[in-house]
């Protein structure tokens, strides 16, 4: 291990909890941003050659945001070709088409229907984390209550559908 190293290390040591708080306001998830903050390492120590003494906190942090934007538009990018693989997937054939989309739509405005009589406070959890794709951490935090209560209600939101709803209901 020779100066260089160890004086990354320093560095490493010193700015680590900006680089992950600049990172998760980005991102928003822990494990994300854990990996992402080592990734943003990674390029400051292969970019170094190239800082100009431009204030070294601030030209992290511009690596460390524009690599956080990278992720995230990588995975808006992802969920986009899911959609269109799964849009494509539900129409089928062209002729088919018309009439897919006609049961698909009839069907999702049976399922929000639906959601409308579930009681407020599993709606709430259940259009977050079924609809809006959000991790128990996220729905915690808008909520302002601990991880095991969104737990706890959406253990029970799942309860009350399947004692109040059949599988006709949405057919």
């Amino acid at each position: 291990m020779d100066g260089s190293d160890h004086a990354f290390r320093l560095l490493v040591e010193k700015y680590r909890n900006d680089v992950f708080r600049t990172v998760f306001a980005v991102l928003r998830d822990q494990k994300e941003a854990e990996d992402a903050a080592q990734e943003v390492f990674m390029k400051i120590y292969n970019s170094l050659s190239q800082y100009e003494s431009q204030g070294f906190k601030t030209w992290m942090t511009r690596i460390a945001v524009n690599h956080a934007i990278d992720i995230k538009r990588k995975q808006a990018r992802r969920k986009e070709e899911v959609m269109e693989a799964l849009e494509q997937q539900a129409l089928g054939t062209p002729k088919d088409g018309v009439e897919k989309e006609l049961i698909v739509n009839e069907r999702q405005r049976l399922v929000r229907k639906r959601l409308d009589e579930l009681p407020e406070n599993y709606r709430d959890v259940i259009y977050g984390f079924y609809i809006a794709e959000k991790s128990y951490q996220q729905l915690a935090q808008e909520q302002n209550v601990q991880v095991k209560t969104i737990e706890t209600k959406l253990y029970r939101a799942r309860v009350w559908m399947k004692k109040n709803w059949k599988e006709d209901d949405f057919s």
